[in-house]
């Protein structure tokens, strides 16, 4: 049994063999692997009795479920009106510029992935960048990269 499928049946010993137990799962896959593979998808598709087609259909369909390879920090800048009235765009050109990336790619060190979001809840606040699971509400592009370059600091 490979470590995925390890991961998977005891994701679903967790959570129950249940229709609803596929998004506790599959939130479960993407903190240990930090996305999900085919081999991911399949092996829950086959432990919750779902088509292999529902299981991606779900994971493709929302934004924090990543189908593809992320880096160690997944940095997600929210898109919204308000966010982009509030100078979005100059957040994602300094970050571009700061990680030597665009908006979907990786670093090739791999420890920055670059990610808009459609909305972060964060509209009163904004604009918003949230990197892994904390949130920076009201940044500025000098904020950003301090951020970036605190992670690059206690990150090996």
């Amino acid at each position: 049994m490979s470590n995925i499928e390890t991961l998977v049946k005891t994701l679903v010993e967790k959570h129950g063999k249940t229709r609803n137990s596929l998004m506790p799962v599959l939130q479960g896959i993407v903190k240990e692997e930090r996305f999900l593979s085919e081999e991911a998808m399949i092996s829950v598709a086959c432990e919750l009795d779902l088509s292999a087609a529902e299981v991606y259909g779900t994971a493709s369909f929302y934004t924090f479920l990543d189908t593809v390879p992320r880096g160690k920090n997944v940095v997600r800048i929210c898109k919204t009106i308000s966010c982009h009235m509030k100078g979005k765009d100059e957040i994602i050109e300094a970050l571009e510029n700061a990680l030597k990336v665009k908006v979907g790619e990786t670093t090739s060190d791999k420890k920055f992935t670059l990610l808009t979001a459609n909305c972060l809840g964060w509209c009163h606040k904004g604009p918003v960048m949230l990197v892994n699971d904390a949130v920076y509400p009201e940044i500025t592009p000098q904020k950003a990269i301090e951020v970036i370059e605190d992670y690059v600091k206690n990150t090996k």
